[in-house]
């Protein structure tokens, strides 16, 4: 029978997933920010690395007024950390394989699959601020705030550079950057808008 407190151990996990998550997020940016050969991508990648950044410290406060050890370790932070070095592995090897553009949509399309944990991660945490107890709910959704409209951006844009980047490696005209990025998207359905648009925003190009 669920309870209103939730699942204690499961509310941490996720939050120690969630730490680790911003962790593996701040090396992967930095991987990825060294491939990006397109300077719009490059400027959109290096403000998502701050942002993480400041989600890391955001993290770093929920721990500190909930009582939480940041440096504890459990099986599922281990198994997201090994996703995270993975990725940034996958970035690297890549990189050496010596053409830059390959390298560049490799490395958004690794950024898109850290940013789809992410984002689960913090709808998660909006959803346990919804339904936790009212301290922990005021700390959660204080975080939750300062964090989402960052998230989206993140998920939703990157994914939109990922997909025409691949686009243009097909060998067919790419909207560059992406109508995700153009049109400032910040939700799923905005996201599903300005993808339907891409064919409109080609024919204004040429």
């Amino acid at each position: 029978m669920a309870s209103k407190s939730g699942n204690k151990s499961q509310v941490h996990e996720l939050l120690y997933q969630a730490l680790e998550t911003e962790m593996g997020g701040i090396l992967i940016y930095k991987s990825a920010i060294s491939c990006a050969t397109n300077k719009d991508l490059r400027k959109e990648w290096e403000g998502y690395l701050e942002e993480t950044q400041t989600h890391h410290e955001v993290l770093l406060n929920v721990f500190n007024e909930l009582g939480l050890d940041p440096k504890a370790r459990t099986p599922g932070r281990e198994v997201v950390a090994h996703l995270g070095e993975s990725l940034v592995a996958a970035i690297k090897m890549a990189k050496d394989a010596g053409d830059p553009e390959a390298a560049q949509l490799v490395a958004a399309e690794c950024v898109v699959l850290a940013e789809t944990k992410d984002h689960s991660n913090w709808e998660l945490i909006g959803l346990l601020a919804d339904k936790l107890p009212a301290q922990e709910a005021k700390v959660l959704n204080k975080a939750y705030e300062a964090v989402n409209e960052d998230e989206e951006h993140h998920l939703y844009h990157t994914k939109g550079w990922a997909r025409e980047l691949w686009i243009e490696s097909l060998g067919f005209p790419a909207v560059l950057p992406p109508p995700e990025e153009v049109k400032d998207v910040e939700t799923a359905i905005g996201a599903a808008r300005a993808q339907q648009s891409r064919e409109k925003m080609l024919g204004k190009r040429h």
